[in-house]
């Protein structure tokens, strides 16, 4: 008999670390390697590490998603990705309706490869196009042309039943007409979701190193919180409203994989640098592995797995994860869970100041941010957790 859904849900996420470039704002876990990768002797060893992680589960529930993340998943052969999703099934319950997702690059899309993916069982893709003009591609370290990325879109729509894709903005020199023109443009090719990224500038990265030296010019906050609101006032005349702070579906078409994380479910995380939350032995365990590719083949192949950590996560922690990760959606959290799992209630009238304040909403037992709260969302739920 199948186990039950840990709250939240329960996922896998395979990470695919190689890239054909780095992008200069990118810091994700990814590799150059010119020489190329034996992708089936790599896909061989996510799968031998996937079952060395099954094994010392306390249980197998259903998996609602498998996700290839990245990298650039799309730099796998068809093969490759089955022979993953083959192990995955082979070792869990699919879940009814299970998303399985792989994220494309325009540079590595084409119909033969896209369908390959389908027919191993991939039926949402999300596609990274990140600009739609070719000098914004160009600055953000893109290859692709902006018509290269409207092409693969169009592609991923007519091949997958479900298909998502990525922009990012608050980009130098962006300006709120601009980026109104080019999101409207972007919700006339959407399907039920799409991801909506404001430009961070993350340590160790090119553009760090640019901005520090003012070479790099990004909006401030004043500007980056002007643009988030035109986001979110023209997706939701779309019909695309956000359910999470950077993400925008149709009702009932937000990514099931990501709403396991911000449901704060349990998820196997297997390949470099992966992570993960699981239950072994009674405790849930923080994973974390090898994020070099090839020591973490090297460690696959000695001892069947590639991780560097496997933690308890306190009760406290646990309630804190929680709190950070359910504020982020529209429908917030469950203040009654969260008080299970930390063994400590939310003050009551910390929550009345911050709602007579505007910045949360408590509708039938729940906490959720406000469009105000959600400007200020890393503050509140530093305020919440206190």
């Amino acid at each position: 008999m199948a186990e039950s859904a840990p709250e939240g849900g329960f996922a896998l996420y395979v990470h695919w670390p190689f890239c054909a470039a780095k992008c200069p704002y990118c810091d994700f876990n990814s590799h150059v390697r010119p020489g190329g990768v034996d992708a089936m002797d790599y896909a061989g060893a996510l799968v031998r590490e996937l079952e060395s992680e099954a094994a010392r589960l306390d249980a197998r529930p259903p998996l609602e998603s498998v996700f290839f993340g990245g990298g650039t998943p799309s730099l796998m052969p068809g093969a490759a990705v089955g022979r993953v999703i083959d192990a995955a099934a082979r070792l869990f319950p699919f879940a009814p309706g299970i998303e399985i997702t792989l994220e494309a690059n325009p540079t590595s899309a084409d119909a033969a490869r896209f369908a390959d993916y389908r027919a191993a069982g991939v039926n949402r893709v999300s596609v990274g196009l990140q600009a739609l003009n070719d000098s914004d591609l160009k600055a953000l370290g893109r290859w692709h042309s902006a018509a290269e990325a409207r092409a693969a879109f169009a592609l991923a729509r007519a091949i997958f039943p479900r298909a998502s894709f990525d922009l990012i903005y608050a980009r130098p020199g962006q300006s709120a007409a601009a980026w109104e023109a080019e999101l409207t443009e972007a919700l006339a090719l959407a399907a039920d979701h799409l991801s909506l990224y404001q430009l961070t500038i993350e340590d160790g990265t090119k553009f760090a190193v640019q901005h520090a030296a003012g070479q790099l010019i990004v909006p401030g906050a004043e500007e980056a919180a002007t643009l988030y609101e035109i986001t979110q006032e023209i997706a939701e005349a779309h019909g695309l409203p956000a359910y999470e702070i950077s993400n925008h579906a149709a009702p009932g078409a937000g990514s099931r994989h990501n709403l396991v994380y911000w449901r704060y479910g349990e998820f196997l995380g297997v390949g470099p640098g992966a992570h993960g939350r699981i239950r072994s032995g009674g405790r849930l365990l923080a994973t974390a592995t090898e994020r070099n590719p090839e020591r973490w083949r090297a460690a696959v192949a000695e001892r069947g797995e590639g991780l560097i950590a496997r933690d308890p996560v306190a009760a406290a922690d646990q309630a804190e994860e929680y709190l950070v990760m359910a504020l982020r959606l529209a429908e917030g959290l469950d203040a009654a869970r969260y008080e299970r799992l930390g063994g400590r209630a939310l003050d009551p009238a910390r929550l009345a100041a911050l709602e007579a304040e505007g910045l949360i909403a408590r509708p039938g037992g729940r906490v959720a941010a406000t469009p105000r709260g959600r400007l200020v969302l890393n503050a509140l739920a530093a305020e919440l957790a206190r």
